[in-house]
């Protein structure tokens, strides 16, 4: 089992958040499709043959693509590798893009989930924010998708924007239940020093929020995730139950996959890949049939923390036993007495050799994993 995502590096404008790679600039649309299209072809072996059970279009801006160019994308796959039936391919897509027209080329080009960037509903947040839609498109879209036959949808929102009080929070997740999409990504806002809101922020403009508002926010998802049904399967995703994603939850079980566009990553178990972060820099070396990457080997300890930093995240826990067999390190042995705090100070539990969070340890994950990374 294995997984594709392919890196659309363009966007009509720049969120003030966003630090991924991308253009405003299409003059290179074109050929950076057809270069993907290449590597694709240049890297057929990558996966071993290993069936694709995942193909996944991020940005980006993935819904700037018309039908010819999915078409193309996906014709060159089925071409290459081994896909499954009934594989999950998802879209990123953004609300003001997604007009009915849109809607019905993307299900003829074969995408059958969609996740949709809406952020907000508020509108002032999205203009902070500097996002392409309005918070009228962030609802219609929704809908739109859902009468053109979309039934396997998230959505994205944003939490920790400074305000006076929750309520408008509040009112950002009433409005999402009341879509009734089956899965939901939740991100506290994060100030990149390299994005527009990082130097402002520098620079006295703008004022993050603090972490405790920030955290009691996420408390606040917590509470009304698990009153209206959602399972949180990874501390940022929420589904109802059979409607995780399969593609990002491949990704924190250690399954390989690979990578192909301007910045895209792969993973194959004993090493990662880093394509390079330059459209024009990728286009002309695939031209030259190359692909312009970086390798990075894998130690033992590289991949115990890789897995620890992953499976933490997660509802399925991080697998103790796993650890000491695959990568040789004896966690319970050697972390015998931060294990033992972290579960009476009620942080974590270990439950048949699996390490959990609890929702309080899910507030200092990132604390928590950097005390148990090997060295």
């Amino acid at each position: 089992m294995s997984g594709i995502y392919l890196h659309i590096p363009f966007c009509k404008q720049a969120c003030h958040y966003c630090d991924f790679h991308f253009s405003t600039s299409m003059g290179l649309k074109e050929q950076t499709v057809q270069a993907i299209a290449r590597e694709l072809e240049l890297r057929q072996e990558y996966l071993q043959g290993q069936p694709v059970h995942t193909i996944y279009f991020g940005g980006g801006t993935p819904s700037l693509l018309n039908q010819q160019e999915l078409q193309l994308l996906l014709a060159t796959i089925k071409q290459l590798f081994i896909v499954s039936e009934n594989a999950e391919i998802t879209l990123e897509a953004n609300p003001d893009d997604l007009t009915p027209a849109k809607l019905q080329e993307l299900r003829a080009a074969g995408i059958n989930r969609l996740s949709i960037g809406l952020q907000s509903f508020h509108a002032p947040h999205l203009r902070m924010m500097n996002r392409a839609h309005s918070a009228a498109e962030s609802l219609q879209c929704v809908k739109d998708a859902q009468a053109a036959g979309f039934d396997n949808i998230t959505v994205d929102l944003i939490y920790g924007i400074p305000a006076p009080d929750h309520s408008i929070w509040h009112r950002d997740l009433e409005t999402l239940f009341s879509l009734g999409v089956p899965h939901v990504s939740c991100y506290g806002l994060t100030i990149e020093p390299d994005t527009a809101l990082g130097r402002w922020s520098k620079k006295g403009k703008f004022t993050p929020a603090e972490d405790e508002y920030t955290a009691q926010q996420f408390e606040i998802l917590l509470e009304q995730m698990n009153r209206h049904g959602y399972v949180q399967y990874e501390i940022s995703n929420f589904s109802l139950p059979g409607h995780e994603s399969k593609h990002n939850s491949n990704y924190w079980r250690g399954v390989h996959y690979l990578g192909v566009g301007p910045s895209a990553h792969s993973f194959n178990g004993p090493s990662r890949q880093y394509n390079v972060s330059h459209n024009k820099k990728y286009v002309d070396a695939i031209a030259q049939g190359q692909v312009p990457f970086e390798l990075e080997e894998l130690t033992p300890a590289d991949q115990a923390n890789d897995y620890l930093l992953t499976s933490l995240r997660t509802i399925w826990g991080c697998d103790l036993h796993k650890i000491s067999q695959d990568y040789g390190y004896d966690f319970r042995l050697s972390y015998a007495p931060y294990l033992q705090e972290l579960q009476d100070k009620d942080l974590a539990r270990i439950e048949e050799e699996v390490l959990y969070l609890t929702d309080k340890g899910k507030l200092l994950a990132d604390q928590i994993t950097l005390e148990l990374f090997v060295e």
